[in-house]
């Protein structure tokens, strides 16, 4: 994994963001407004204002190069919204998908939050089952008007984040008893 850093990293995003969205969300969703998520949301210029607005984007490498990308936003209720992960066809099922979701839990149990959560397509079966299969569960639904006629339609994931030393802990090593 390696942060986007650079102009040259954020146009990097765009084209994956085009490639895979296209090849997935069009069947779904239609071209007209997988082309209008796409200007809204994985542009150049969108991309730069997520960033600047705090947002984490991170390119995943694989064995032919850049397989995908995720990016992350921590709340101030303490989750971490897992914004987007997405990898190409030709890399899927070698375990860069779960390798991000793990750099995501990592990411933020180092800024102590206490969830990792996401929004994913009601009709993007694969992805939803990749997801339970990775410790995610459904914990809501979420319509989301994005402005020209188009909403998303969505299920909300989430799963807990694991801290090495919970607050509550007591063990007795810790506190010097033993």
């Amino acid at each position: 994994m390696r942060r986007v850093v650079d102009d040259s990293d954020i146009a990097q995003v765009a084209r994956l963001a085009r490639e895979i969205w296209m090849r997935h969300y069009a069947p779904i969703i239609g071209a007209a407004q997988t082309n209008y998520m796409l200007d809204r949301f994985q542009s150049v210029a969108a991309i730069r204002g997520q960033l600047a607005e705090g947002y984490v984007y991170c390119l995943a490498d694989g064995p032919e190069g850049t397989a995908g990308y995720c990016a992350l936003l921590a709340g101030k209720d303490r989750r971490l919204l897992l914004s987007k992960l997405y990898v190409r066809d030709d890399a899927r099922r070698r375990g860069i998908g779960r390798a991000m979701v793990a750099f995501a839990e990592q990411h933020g149990q180092a800024l102590g939050l206490r969830e990792l959560w996401l929004t994913v397509n009601r009709h993007k079966s694969g992805s939803i089952a990749f997801y339970e299969r990775v410790g995610f569960s459904q914990v809501g639904t979420q319509v989301t008007d994005i402005g020209g006629g188009y909403v998303m339609d969505d299920f909300v994931m989430a799963k807990p984040l694991v801290s090495a030393w919970p607050s509550n802990h007591t063990d007795e090593r810790v506190h010097g008893t033993r």
